[in-house]
């Protein structure tokens, strides 16, 4: 059917182009409009067949399912299963020690957090040395 469409289309193409030029009066207006009539002439004979055609599917038939009875019971043991429950993670450090000081995280009203640095404090002095003893008394 195509092939037969596009055989007709090619003769007809053929047939346009090779057919001399009609004098239709020598106004460009008329050439115009005389050549829009025919492709709505041509339009309207063609069109139809280039549509598609809404297709049907047979009918479909569906009998009622077939029930079958159940096979008898079995009794299955099977072990429990266990569930080994992991412990959360330490939450991460909130001091962090060195030598002269630490850092410690706070948090503000406003749900910031910022590290603060606190110095160790000072090493307290020498201590004072005993005042010294006495010498021995002799009687």
């Amino acid at each position: 059917m195509r092939q037969l469409m596009a055989l007709l289309l090619v003769a007809a193409l053929l047939v346009g182009f090779t057919a001399p030029a009609a004098h239709a009066g020598g106004k460009t207006a008329t050439n115009v409009a005389l050549g829009l009539a025919s492709f709505a002439v041509f339009n309207q004979l063609v069109a139809p067949l280039l549509h598609p055609r809404p297709a049907h599917a047979a009918p479909v038939y569906v009998s009622q399912p077939v029930y079958v009875s159940p096979p008898p019971q079995q009794v299955i043991y099977m072990q429990p299963q266990v569930v080994v429950v992991q412990p959360p993670p330490p939450p991460p450090p909130s001091v962090v020690y060195y030598p002269h000081g630490r850092y410690e995280l706070h948090q503000n009203g406003g749900g910031q957090y910022y590290w603060a640095w606190i110095p160790n404090a000072p090493p307290p002095p020498p201590a004072v040395p005993p005042p010294p003893a006495a010498p021995p008394v002799t009687q």
